[in-house]
């Protein structure tokens, strides 16, 4: 009996190792909620960006995306939607009217943005434009 003991306590331990991993990726609600909104939409108007965003708003945020504004201003055209699946953060200025589309804004590039352009949230990005139609992924 005490033999069996031991080898479920040994089994115990060493699964446990295994169970105590930290686990990554998004842990607030909001987050959580917004990625399965996106590959709904995904799957119902059959766009495959809203899949690829999903997935990519999944990984853990020292994986996310930060932007800086000179990247956006330098890969997109004028009256283009950049769409950035991460942090869009405040360095450079912006000289393109774009409609920038982000998981987060810093409030210096919120600011920056909304001087030439528009700065929305993905969601609001959903409701205008489910399709997916003309727009880049930056980052």
């Amino acid at each position: 009996m005490t033999k069996f003991l031991a080898i479920a306590i040994f089994l115990k331990r060493y699964f446990n190792l295994f169970s105590m991993v930290k686990r990554t990726g998004p842990t607030t609600l909001a987050l959580q909620n917004l990625i399965m909104e996106l590959s709904v939409l995904g799957s119902k108007e059959q766009a495959p960006l809203w899949k690829r965003l999903a997935q990519d708003l999944s990984k853990s945020t020292r994986i996310r995306r930060s932007v800086n504004i000179d990247r956006i201003q330098r890969y997109t055209r004028e009256n283009e939607i950049a769409l950035v699946p991460g942090k869009v953060l405040s360095g450079g200025e912006l000289t393109k009217k774009l409609t920038i589309a982000a998981y987060q804004f810093s409030a210096k590039a919120k600011e920056k943005i909304n001087k030439t352009g528009k700065a929305i949230t993905i969601k609001q990005l959903m409701l205008e434009n489910p399709k997916g139609n003309k727009v880049r992924i930056i980052g």
